[in-house]
């Protein structure tokens, strides 16, 4: 009776609602609402969390506060979400707006008073609620391309204010500007062994050949095993209006009619963000580039979407018992792929074995690890990793050899490297840097103790201590000096650092420091006269630019300018 009814609440509630509301917000642009992502959707180390707005492939159009509220975080950063602005609301709920171009009005005098008073162009700030407060459909920016953005366009959020958990923004009836008649296309299920199992003589996953029923559903080709398998799909979704490859909004999968795994994306917190990589075959993924989500778990993980049964999605095949496994996709309007895949309990030999595990050291990924050789040394915290596995570590010609990336790493460990190569007044020059398969190397933030340096990293791969003496480079496309500029409204040099990476850079005008937006992207920092620092006649500029190890650069120029 209790296994009946432990299924019978799972099915009732496993993918229950809090009611929104559905026509208090407006919309953030006064164009056709287009996604080019949407809320869950996958991306590398995280799932994605609102609606990507495409603006037409342009920026500056304006974005308006979808309701009343008040400013209550700002944050300008050359990464992530770029130029981002988030209202409160009095119904309990934030909005955010990323990748802006600039700000408007009140919010733009605001920002950049901050900026002055701290001489910085990244800033995070946090607003009182009686200090910027907004209408709805006040115009409170326009769109860009800024922070880690591949294109133009307006990432728009949903968060809860008090618990900052992020919510889909179809729940607040967006579902109305947006016409969804296509089911979520499946491109590939897999089926996996699990436990030393064969599945239609093979110890490696298999990919399902599917074919289409005249009732619209797939039916998969047969399932022939033995004890612990389990499954994933590879699945995307796509709207009338859009063109861009969306997530699926829903996976849910059946064994003999009843619910065994799935979930929904309604809503989640960031802290569960990283988790993406233990859903997915992130060993595919890294060689191939394909994400297959798994509908199973080997090691339960804390992923709150996650709806599964006393199994973990874990199918058991056993002799003379019937398996009607069903998986279904579905989008928010409730367009459904549906996949059935007969499973039958078969002895047979297997004549493909496993793929051999090279590593050399187990993990246990529930208990701290520590490897050291040579001069170098690792230490893994309990639940670096999401499940125990051979782990390849080895120290050769100073190269750290730590796996590889196909193994996913959840939150960080420390790698210390100890060193008396380098001279004492070269020590500060000195970095632990990654290196990639084509051989380029990359910074890590290194402190030093003596000749021991110790970073923390987020993924296996090669490591090594690197030196960089070489300062950045600062210049100018077409030389201002002794000229004038009084038709110019900004003033734009490019600066670069070959080594480990521009940490900071300032600009000074006559002594006086001054704005400088900079945009990674372009390695372009611009200055906008309009902020009223320039003189009459002449005027002193000097750019400083320091990398991440010290070294730095300075720019000096004088150019004209006439206010009248």
């Amino acid at each position: 009776m209790r296994f009946v009814v432990f299924f019978l609440f799972f099915s009732c509630s496993i993918f229950s609602q809090q009611e929104y509301p559905k026509d208090y917000f407006g919309v953030p642009l006064d164009i056709p609402m287009k996604l080019s992502g949407n809320f869950g959707e996958l991306r590398p180390n995280h799932f994605h969390a609102g609606f990507d707005l495409t603006t037409l492939a342009k920026e500056g159009l304006k974005v308006y506060a979808v309701a009343d509220g008040y400013v209550s975080r700002i944050k300008i950063s050359t990464y992530g979400n770029g130029s981002a602005i988030y209202i409160n609301h009095p119904n309990g709920f934030t909005t955010v707006y990323c990748h802006l171009q600039r700000t408007s009005g009140a919010i733009a005098d605001y920002i950049k008073k901050a900026q002055y008073k701290e001489k910085s162009f990244e800033i995070e700030l946090f607003p009182k609620q009686n200090e910027l407060e907004i209408k709805k459909g006040q115009v409170i920016a326009l769109s860009g391309n800024t922070g880690s953005s591949e294109g133009p366009h307006l990432h728009f959020e949903f968060r809860d204010t008090k618990t900052e958990k992020i919510i889909n923004p179809l729940l607040f009836g967006y579902d109305q500007f947006i016409k969804d008649t296509k089911k979520p296309l499946v491109s590939a299920v897999y089926v996996y062994p699990l436990e030393g199992t064969s599945v239609n003589q093979s110890k490696r996953p298999l990919l399902l050949n599917l074919s289409l029923q005249k009732d619209g559903t797939y039916l998969a080709s047969k399932v022939l095993a033995n004890g612990k398998i389990g499954f994933g799909i590879s699945a995307v979704d796509y709207d009338n209006l859009s063109y861009g490859k969306n997530g699926a909004y829903k996976i849910q999968s059946y064994l003999n009619g009843k619910p065994n795994f799935g979930f929904q994306f309604d809503t989640y917190s960031f802290d569960e963000m990283r988790y993406i990589n233990a859903l997915i075959d992130y060993s595919r993924y890294k060689k191939t580039y394909q994400r297959v989500q798994k509908l199973f778990m080997t090691s339960p993980f804390n992923l709150s979407i996650l709806k599964t049964d006393e199994t973990n999605g874990i199918v058991t095949v056993l002799p003379n018992l019937t398996f009607a496994y069903r998986i279904e996709v579905s989008d928010f309007f409730g367009n459904t792929t549906t996949i059935s895949v007969p499973i039958q309990y078969d002895i047979t030999a297997a004549i493909v074995d496993a793929a051999v595990e090279e590593g050399k050291y187990y993990i246990k990924a529930g208990k701290d690890n520590m490897f050291a050789k040579d001069n170098m040394t690792v230490f893994f915290p309990a639940k670096t990793f999401y499940e125990d596995f051979n782990m390849n570590f080895d120290v050769r010609n100073q190269i750290l050899y730590l796996h590889d990336d196909t193994v996913p790493v959840h939150s960080s460990f420390t790698i210390t490297i100890e060193d008396d190569t380098f001279t004492e007044d070269k020590r500060d020059k000195v970095y632990i840097a990654d290196i990639a398969k084509n051989g380029r190397i990359s910074y890590n933030y290194t402190t030093r103790k003596d000749n021991v340096f110790t970073t923390r990293v987020k993924s296996l791969g090669n490591y090594k201590l690197a030196i960089d003496t070489t300062p950045p480079a600062v210049s100018i496309r077409n030389s201002v000096e002794g000229k004038w500029l009084s038709a110019q409204k900004t003033l734009q040099l490019s600066i670069s650092d070959s080594g480990s990476g521009i940490k900071s850079y300032n600009g000074y005008l006559n002594g006086n420091w001054i704005l400088f937006q900079y945009d990674h992207k372009t390695r372009k920092i611009t200055h906008d006269f309009s902020d009223g620092i320039v003189v009459e006649g002449a005027n002193d500029l000097k750019v400083e630019v320091v990398d991440n190890v010290g070294n730095s650069t300075t720019f000096e120029t004088r150019f004209f300018r006439s206010q009248k």
